[in-house]
């Protein structure tokens, strides 16, 4: 039983720090694009005129 709790605590996966970082900047992108929302659709529709 012991040896079969080592093995599990072994086998413990590394952190993707790769997709973490495309993760908060994605989040960062969205927060951006949340609070400026009202800019971007007033000109949006302001340069068609």
């Amino acid at each position: 039983m012991k040896f079969m709790e080592q093995q599990r605590f072994k086998k413990r996966k590394k952190p993707n720090y790769k997709r973490g970082l495309f993760l908060v900047i994605l989040l960062a992108i969205i927060i951006f694009l949340w609070f400026n929302a009202e800019a971007l659709i007033t000109s949006l529709f302001n340069s068609k005129k």
